[in-house]
């Protein structure tokens, strides 16, 4: 699409000061919303216009959303199309490619990325698209010709499930959208062969955020025993074995993700030290203190408790209790990870209902380990509160 066929969209007199500053989004309540304007559909490409007539870039932009529309480029003659965009996925591939020897990994992290509202992820040769914003959803087409045209791929999966397109007014739908993908796929993570299954999976089919995260308690747990709540495919307690865990016990309500997690320790030639509980976290939990059982090693990396702000008052409870559940597990000297990938759950407020739980269990101890997501989650330096992911390691007396 060329620069002149783009509609204008006019920013209000004496609001543009925090888009010059370099954040990367117009509210709704920023911009004029004429009637030409309300009449785009959603995800149109606009040029960006000040209130001076200035031309300050390129967005997408939805006028049914509170963000109205979300910068794609800061030049104004920027022609967004197929090549455009393979130079900003090729750009944060050759990044990836200087952080991770191997091609595991999340390829564009949205804004980050210069690219709003994307989620790609690598597997290989397999790549899991979502697009979570009317813009990005208009530009699949040319998004999987610039995935095809860098990567050749052998299939791309469109994740586009997450519900933060019904924000946006966009349909929700799982489906592969080029080539074969015939089982879940492997993957290699820290050294460690794991598998995602990106037909049936989470999210985008494994969180590579956790990735920093998981090699610390890996560190951590040679020699110990080791219990994974909420493992899903097993990524803390495969890897812990692979370091030279005792034992791993993997507790989820999921049997599909416990095979998974087991096909993993038997690639790694683990299965031997591998159990399993299925069932509610919660109860398995409960159950295993209350027969004595403790281990050196607890992980408690459970889905979002607080998927909008709504929730953050019964989601810090379900935090707090998980953390004391979990720390009632840990042995004298042991160690636990509390975890949280809730968007709207502060990082303060997590570290208060974590440690209140852990008081509640009896335990005391000390933070040995703070950390987000690895760095192919990186976050806009005018979004700092799209840094999600909060990992806590407590060693516990």
């Amino acid at each position: 699409m060329s620069t002149p066929s783009l509609p204008a969209l006019t920013i209000l007199k004496g609001r543009s000061q925090r888009l010059r500053k370099g954040h990367p989004w117009l509210f709704s309540n920023e911009v004029d919303m004429t009637p030409e304007a309300k009449a785009l559909p959603p995800g149109t490409l606009v040029q960006v216009i000040d209130a001076g007539s200035e031309q300050l870039g390129i967005a997408t932009f939805n006028p049914h959303s509170l963000i109205a529309a979300r910068m794609i480029s800061r030049d104004p003659h920027s022609v967004i199309d197929q090549s455009f965009l393979a130079g900003l996925i090729g750009k944060a591939d050759a990044l990836r490619s200087l952080l991770f020897p191997r091609p595991f990994y999340r390829l564009v992290h949205s804004e980050a990325d210069g690219l709003p509202g994307l989620i790609i992820d690598r597997y290989g040769d397999v790549f899991t698209v979502q697009a979570n914003t009317a813009g990005m959803d208009r530009l699949l087409p040319e998004i999987e010709q610039a995935l095809t045209a860098l990567f050749q791929p052998r299939a791309i999966v469109l994740r586009n499930d997450s519900p933060v397109r019904g924000l946006e007014g966009l349909e929700i739908y799982h489906r592969l959208a080029s080539g074969t993908l015939d089982g879940p796929v492997e993957i290699e993570e820290n050294g460690v062969r794991l598998f995602a299954d990106l037909s049936d999976g989470q999210k985008t089919g494994w969180f590579y955020d956790q990735r920093p995260n998981r090699a610390f308690i890996a560190s951590l747990a040679k020699g110990r025993r080791v219990i994974d709540l909420y493992c899903y495919a097993g990524g803390f307690g495969v890897q812990a074995l692979a370091a030279g865990a005792d034992s791993a016990v993997f507790v989820d309500r999921s049997a599909h993700a416990l095979g998974l997690a087991r096909m993993a320790a038997e690639a790694n030639g683990a299965s031997g030290r591998f159990s399993q509980h299925e069932g509610d976290v919660f109860k398995v939990a409960a159950d295993l203190a209350a027969a004595g059982e403790t281990f050196g090693v607890v992980v408690a990396d459970p889905p979002a408790f607080v998927k909008s702000r709504k929730d953050l008052a019964a989601g810090s409870k379900g935090y707090r209790k998980m953390a004391r559940l979990a720390a009632a597990l840990v042995e004298p000297g042991g160690f636990l990870l509390c975890g949280s990938c809730s968007h709207h759950m502060p990082e303060d407020t997590f570290l208060e209902e974590v440690s209140r739980g852990i008081a509640q269990a009896g335990r005391s101890g000390r933070i040995l380990w703070r950390h987000g997501a690895g760095p192919d989650h990186p976050v806009h330096p005018s979004l700092p509160e799209s840094a999600y992911l909060k990992s806590i390691v407590f060693q516990l007396d």
